[in-house]
């Protein structure tokens, strides 16, 4: 045993002896062997000392206490020895502190250099700062995230300028979300998000925060986003044109349908004017006759130089689907839906999307076709006079995230319903507060895949969330249950039952409100522009009356957002609201 190594059996206490052998878990009749005692003797010195009712911390402090007391004694120490000693008067002060601990549970009496610790200044945590290791996880989880069309960006993106003509929901916005964070953190260079609204402009950030989140379970913060190392994150809208002062590599989200597009891309553009920037602009395509077509189409280039030195560009989806370096410098790409799917995306079901869409809205949202909006009842130069930064101009009163966004004012809500492949639509829409003046559109839905019940339930919430004073519903197809269920909880409804009279009356009152630029929507919302303008003239099968569609079949979608709005404006009457008119007096009665 380790306390007789230095010492015989004969100069030792026997029973703190047997103590120290006990403690190291012999048996009494063992211990009683070894010492040659009685095994009466040491299992009465067990129950007399209580060596069971000790605690583990008194176990050893007794142990080395004996043992250190030991060493003490030897006339003549090797130095093994006093290395001992050392270690043992050590664990001598490490049972005091835990002796300390037990009485005052504070955790400075077990390590001391936590008390130093808590008294010096502390030394505040670094905002959004990423460590090299959470660099990596980043940088990882980006490059395995994407599909081939988008690595095909990636390798461009040392482009001056790349411009995209892009499908709907092909994961653009959030893929140069991710890179635009990744460039970020590896240069340390600027980023600046444009769109046409700030909300859009936040779709971005969203992103972003999500990815930061998921890929090293960093919570990004600020707004603007400030890195560590620098780098600032800018979510901008239309205010873009009074941001002078940003610089940086930019992002222009969805910029065919922006209001004014050569004004505000001089402003924009001149925020990479240094070399070491990059210009990024992707977008749906709008109308051959918007601003930002002579930019995609190269004719911008050609203004104010000799004719010997224009360039016609071929920007086909032939020329372009690859990807191609243009003369004016820009690199351009068109991809197609039915190109993503063909090169890795697996988020689509191309036959259903063709049965859900109609021939135009297909080739226009999904095939990259520019609309001729020459057809087109709405035109989209009147519908631009439309859209609006909402999180700007609608700040005093409408709060988007409250769980009342607009407190107890009056709101009219409109719904259009689906027939089967397509979506059902569903707007609220804040009225005038004086005669004359502007409808907004505060929030919009499309409803697919779900049946009139739950259809029903979601325009319920619309009415706990609103003071809903008129609601208007089509109540054709699947609209006649859904109007019955609204019904029982709204029972002044005004169902609708198309005819061509009917049309006629609601495209009519639209078009004053849309000529008169009185209705407003957040410029965001691309979607409610391109649904205004696939409403077409046409005649009935007779022949005889003129009346209004937007391709309503079973195989095709339908303008449903737009007819959602044209249902719930058809409360104010054709000649509009008057102080004398009886449904202005109505409305905030």
């Amino acid at each position: 045993m380790s306390e007789t190594t230095d010492l015989t059996r004969s100069e030792l206490d026997p029973r703190r002896a047997a103590r120290a052998l006990y403690f190291q878990g012999w048996r009494v009749s063992s211990i009683a062997r070894h010492l040659q005692l009685k095994r009466a003797t040491v299992e009465a010195w067990k129950q007399r000392d209580g060596w069971d009712r000790t605690t583990p911390v008194e176990r050893v402090e007794l142990t080395a206490e004996m043992r250190l007391c030991a060493l003490i004694a030897k006339e003549k120490k090797d130095p093994v020895d006093f290395k001992e000693i050392d270690l043992l008067g050590r664990q001598m002060a490490n049972v005091a502190r835990v002796r300390k601990y037990n009485e005052t549970g504070k955790e400075a009496d077990l390590n001391p250099n936590i008390e130093a610790r808590n008294a010096a200044p502390r030394k505040k945590p670094t905002r959004n700062d990423v460590s090299e290791e959470q660099k990596e996880k980043i940088f990882d989880a980006f490059r395995d995230s994407l599909f081939d069309y988008q690595k095909v960006w990636y390798r461009n993106g040392h482009q001056r300028t790349r411009n995209l003509l892009k499908s709907r929901q092909i994961g653009a916005t959030w893929y140069f979300a991710r890179e635009a964070f990744v460039d970020a953190l590896e240069t340390g260079r600027n980023q600046i998000f444009l769109s046409a609204s700030k909300s859009q402009a936040h779709v971005f950030k969203q992103y972003i925060l999500a990815f930061a989140r998921e890929a090293c379970e960093i919570e990004l913060t600020g707004d603007p986003i400030v890195l560590a190392n620098g780098a600032t994150l800018y979510f901008l809208g239309t205010n873009a044109r009074t941001a002078q002062s940003y610089h940086g590599n930019f992002y222009f989200d969805e910029y065919f349908w922006v209001p004014k597009f050569t004004a505000l891309n001089k402003v924009a553009s001149g925020m990479a004017m240094h070399d070491h920037w990059r210009k990024t602009y992707f977008s749906t395509p709008s109308s051959i006759g918007h601003e930002a077509y002579k930019f995609w189409s190269g004719e911008h280039f050609n203004k104010g130089r000799p004719k010997g030195d224009h360039i016609h560009l071929d920007v086909t989806h032939k020329a372009l689907a690859l990807g191609r370096a243009c003369e004016d410098l820009q690199w351009r790409q068109i991809v197609t839906v039915e190109d993503a799917a063909a090169t890795g995306c697996t988020l689509f079901n191309l036959d259903n999307l063709r049965l859900e869409y109609s021939a135009e809205d297909y080739a226009n949202l999904l095939m990259c076709q520019f609309i001729d909006d020459t057809a087109s009842i709405f035109r989209l130069a009147d519908l631009q006079r439309c859209m609006v930064d909402s999180w700007d101009e609608w700040a005093n009163d409408f709060k988007p995230l409250a769980l009342r966004p607009f407190g107890y004012m009056p709101v009219w809500v409109g719904y259009d319903p689906a027939l089967s492949g397509d979506s059902a639509g569903c707007v609220v829409i804040a009225p005038p507060v004086v005669p004359g003046g502007k409808f907004r559109v505060l929030e919009k839905h499309q409803w697919r895949g779900m049946d009139f019940e739950a259809q029903a339930e979601s325009i319920r919430k619309i009415t706990q969330q609103y003071n809903v004073t008129y609601m208007a519903i089509d109540t054709t197809g699947i609209g006649q249950g859904v109007y019955q269920l609204v019904k029982q909880f709204f029972p002044t409804v005004v169902a609708f039952n198309y005819s061509p009279e009917v049309k006629g009356r609601l495209v009519l009152k639209g078009l004053s409100v849309v000529g008169n630029a009185r209705l407003q929507f957040d410029a965001g919302w691309t979607d409610m522009a391109q649904s205004f303008m696939a409403i077409r003239k046409t005649v009935t099968p007779s022949g005889r009356q003129v009346t209004y569609e937007a391709g309503r079949s079973e195989e095709t979608g339908h303008a449903d957002l737009a007819w959602a709005v044209l249902h719930a404006l058809s409360n104010e009457p054709l000649e509009g609201m008057t102080a004398q008119n009886s449904g202005f007096m109505e409305i905030y009665a």
